[in-house]
C-alpha cells in the first residue's frame, strides 16, 4: 500500500508538472501574437503582393535634424482623406508618427510600426497622460503599401481628416503639431512601449492646403536672391540671422508674382523659417549687416526694416500672388534696402556648417491690374492690453470696425488671399471672422494649435471679399499657467501681440486697424479692484499701467473682471494711414462691435453619420493627380 501511495503522488507532479509548463508556453507564445487590431506587415523586403497607387505627394517636410525621416503627403478632399509617405532612412525596430495639441507626448494620436523579433506590424495607438502606448479600438490608419527601396524603408498610408474617435486628432485648418520617435530594440507588446523613453521630437506643418491651381508666370519673369552670404551657422540650437541687401540702382516699379525658398542643400533640416522685410522709405541709408538678429550692437536702422515681403516656414510652397494682383518692389515711394530673417534650428549643435539659404523673389516688369497690400488686424501693440497670470485660457478681441472700413475701403471692398497670424510665446490660437450686419458671415483664418516657433504666410482656400462697412475681429487665445506675473502687450518675446497681416488687393491706404480699451475704463478698473481688495494706497494713474497691473491681487475674481472689462467697455481704434496719421474722423470710445448670429462650426462626414470613421475600405476617390500649389 506504501508503494502504490508513493506511485500516485510521484504521477500527481508529474501531471501537475506539464501542465504549468504548457500553461507557460501558451503565456510566452501569445505575448508574441500578432495584436487582434493590429496588421502584420509580411515581407518587408519586398514589394506588397498588390500594386499600390502611384499618388504624387505635393507636400513633404524633414521631421528630424538629420534628415533622416521624412514625411510627405497629399490631400483628397472629396473625400475628405490625408494620404500620407512616410520615409526612414535606416530603419532599426519601428518607427512612431502622431499628432498632438502642442506636439505633447502625452495623450497624442499615433501610427505605429514595430517589431516583435519575429514579426513586424503596423497598427493605429494613443498615448496616455504619462506617455504610455495601447493599440486602438478604431482602426483609423490604413496601411496602403510598406516597402524598402534604395534611399530606406517607405510606409504609404492614409486616414479621414476627422474619424469621431476620442483618441484620434482631428486634423483642421492650421498648424499640426507632428511627434515622431524611433524604436531601437524589439517590442514583444505595444503595451511596452512608454514614449518618454524612446528618442522623439516634433515637428510643425500646415497639413490641410488649398487646392486650386497655380497661376501662370509671365513670360519676363525675373528673379532676385535675397540669401545669406555664405553664413557659418552657429553651434547653438536656436539663431535669428539677419542680412541687408540693397537692390540694384534706380529698379522701377515691378511686381513680385511668387516666392519660394532657396535652401542650401544639406541644410533642410536645420533652416527652419525665414522672413524679408522691405525698410521704411524714409530711411535714405541702411548700413551693411550680416549677424545675429539680437546682437546689441547691430545696426539701429534695422529696426525700421518691418513691413513683411515674403515669408517661408519648413514645408512650406511656393507661394503665388494672384493673376491681377503683385506685391510692388522698386521704383518711386519705395525702399532699395531689404532686411533677410533666417531661423536656424540646429539642436544637434552641429559646427561649422555653411550657409546661403534665403528667399528667390520672382517679379515682372509686366504690371498687373492691381497692386497687392498688406494691412495689420487685432491688437494695437501696448500695455493696456494684458493677460493675467495663471491662466489656461484667457481671449484678447481685437477690432478692425465698420467705421473704418467705411471710411477707408473702396466701393467694391478688397479681396483678402492670404495672411500671416503672429503671437508671442503664450499664443495658443488665433482666429479672425468677417462681420456683416452683426452676423459672423466667414472666418478669414484660424488656427487653434498656433505655435509662434512657426509662423508662414498662409494661403487662403477661398478669397475672400471684405465691403465698406463690414467688421473684422481677431481673437486670440493665451495660456500663462507658467506665469506668477500678468504678461502684458508689447514688443519684448515675453509680452504679447494679437496679429493678422491680411494679404489682399487692391491695395488702399489703410494700413492698420487695430484696437485697444480705452484707457480711462481701465483706471476704473484699477481703481475698483484695489478698493474691492482693500488696499488703501491705490497708485491708480500715478504709475504706468504696466506696474499698475503688476500691483494687483490676481485671483479669479480679477481675472473675470478685467474679461468682462475688455468684452464691454469702449474701445481706441487705429485706423491708420500707410503714412502712419489716423483717418479724418473721431476714433476714440468707439462702441465694441456687436455679434448676434456666430458661425456653426462645419461637420464632417463621421459627425453626420457619412461614414468617415473607421479604417478599411479601398473605395473613393484618390488625391489630385497633380501638385497642389497655393493660389487664390
Amino acid at each position: 500500500m506504501r508503494i502504490c501511495s508513493k506511485n500516485l503522488r510521484l504521477q500527481n507532479v508529474t501531471i501537475v508538472y506539464f501542465t504549468a509548463l504548457a500553461a507557460l508556453m501558451v503565456i510566452l507564445v501569445a505575448s508574441y501574437q500578432a495584436p487582434s487590431d493590429a496588421i502584420e506587415v509580411s515581407g518587408l523586403g519586398s514589394n506588397p503582393s498588390g500594386p499600390a497607387p502611384q499618388l504624387p505627394m505635393p507636400f513633404r517636410v524633414p521631421l528630424d535634424p538629420h534628415g533622416d525621416l521624412q514625411l510627405a503627403w497629399n490631400l483628397s478632399y472629396a473625400d475628405q482623406e490625408v494620404y500620407m509617405e512616410l520615409r526612414v532612412a535606416d530603419l532599426k525596430h519601428g518607427v512612431v508618427l502622431g499628432m498632438s495639441d502642442r506636439g505633447e507626448l502625452t495623450n497624442a494620436d499615433l501610427v505605429v510600426l514595430w517589431d516583435s523579433g519575429a514579426n513586424s506590424y503596423f497598427g493605429d495607438a494613443w498615448s496616455d497622460n504619462e506617455g504610455h502606448v495601447s493599440l486602438d479600438s478604431q482602426q483609423d490608419y490604413e496601411l496602403i503599401e510598406a516597402k524598402h527601396k534604395a534611399d530606406g524603408f517607405y510606409l504609404l498610408f492614409k486616414r479621414p481628416f476627422n474619424t469621431c474617435d476620442p483618441r484620434d486628432y482631428p486634423i483642421e485648418e492650421g498648424t499640426v503639431h507632428i511627434i515622431y520617435g524611433f524604436l531601437d530594440k524589439p517590442l514583444a507588446s505595444l503595451d511596452q512601449l512608454n514614449l518618454s523613453r524612446i528618442h522623439t521630437g516634433v515637428q510643425r506643418v500646415l497639413m490641410l492646403r488649398p487646392d486650386t491651381p497655380s497661376p501662370t508666370l509671365p513670360p519676363d519673369v525675373q528673379t532676385l536672391d535675397v540669401v545669406a552670404p555664405d553664413v557659418v551657422i552657429p553651434d547653438q540650437e536656436t539663431t535669428y540671422w539677419c542680412f541687408i541687401q540693397a537692390l540694384p540702382e534706380n529698379m522701377p516699379k515691378n511686381h513680385i508674382v511668387m516666392y519660394e525658398s532657396a535652401i542650401t542643400p544639406g541644410n533642410e533640416a536645420i533652416v527652419h523659417h525665414m522672413e524679408v522685410f522691405e525698410c521704411s522709405p524714409d530711411v535714405r541709408d541702411v548700413p551693411q549687416y550680416s549677424g545675429s538678429c539680437d546682437d546689441k550692437m547691430k545696426p539701429g536702422k534695422l529696426n525700421f526694416c518691418r513691413h513683411v515681403l515674403a515669408a517661408w516656414a519648413m514645408g512650406a510652397e511656393a507661394f503665388y500672388y494672384p493673376a491681377d494682383a503683385g506685391m510692388p518692389i522698386g521704383g518711386p515711394g519705395s525702399s532699395r534696402f531689404l532686411r533677410l530673417e533666417v531661423h536656424y534650428h540646429n539642436p544637434l549643435l552641429i559646427s561649422g556648417r555653411r550657409d546661403s539659404s534665403g528667399i528667390r523673389l520672382h517679379h515682372s516688369r509686366s504690371l498687373r491690374r492691381y497692386d497687392a497690400g498688406i494691412m495689420e488686424l487685432g491688437l494695437v501693440y501696448t500695455p493696456i492690453m494684458a493677460i493675467p497670470p495663471g491662466q489656461h485660457t484667457f481671449y484678447l478681441n481685437g477690432y478692425c470696425t465698420s467705421k473704418c472700413t467705411q471710411t477707408a475701403f473702396p466701393p467694391g471692398g478688397i479681396y483678402v488671399f492670404a495672411s500671416q497670424l503672429h503671437t508671442h510665446l503664450a499664443g495658443r490660437g488665433v482666429r479672425t471672422v468677417l462681420v456683416r450686419g452683426g452676423k459672423e458671415l466667414e472666418v478669414i483664418q484660424e488656427d487653434q494649435h498656433f505655435s509662434t516657433h512657426y509662423q508662414t504666410i498662409r494661403v487662403l482656400k477661398k478669397m475672400a471679399n471684405i465691403l465698406p462697412g463690414d467688421a473684422l475681429i481677431t481673437k486670440c487665445t493665451y495660456n500663462t499657467e507658467d506665469r506668477s506675473t500678468p504678461t502684458v502687450g508689447g514688443f519684448g518675446i515675453m509680452e504679447e501681440m494679437c496679429v493678422n497681416y491680411i494679404h489682399y488687393y487692391p491695395r488702399n491706404k489703410l494700413e492698420l486697424c487695430k484696437s485697444h480699451v480705452e484707457p480711462e475704463y481701465l483706471q476704473e478698473y484699477f481703481s475698483f479692484m484695489n478698493r474691492f481688495h482693500r488696499n488703501d494706497r491705490c497708485v491708480c494713474g500715478e504709475v504706468g499701467v504696466t506696474e499698475q497691473y503688476s500691483q494687483l491681487q490676481w485671483d479669479a475674481f480679477a481675472g473675470d473682471v478685467l474679461d468682462s472689462l475688455y468684452n464691454t467697455a469702449p474701445i481706441s481704434m487705429h485706423c491708420n494711414q500707410s503714412s502712419a496719421r489716423l483717418f479724418p474722423g473721431e476714433w476714440d470710445k468707439q462702441p465694441v462691435p456687436v455679434v448676434t448670429s456666430v458661425l456653426e462650426k462645419p461637420r464632417y462626414p463621421c459627425e453626420r453619420g457619412g461614414g468617415g470613421g473607421g479604417g478599411g475600405g479601398g473605395g473613393g476617390a484618390h488625391p489630385t493627380s497633380r501638385p497642389l500649389a497655393p493660389g487664390a
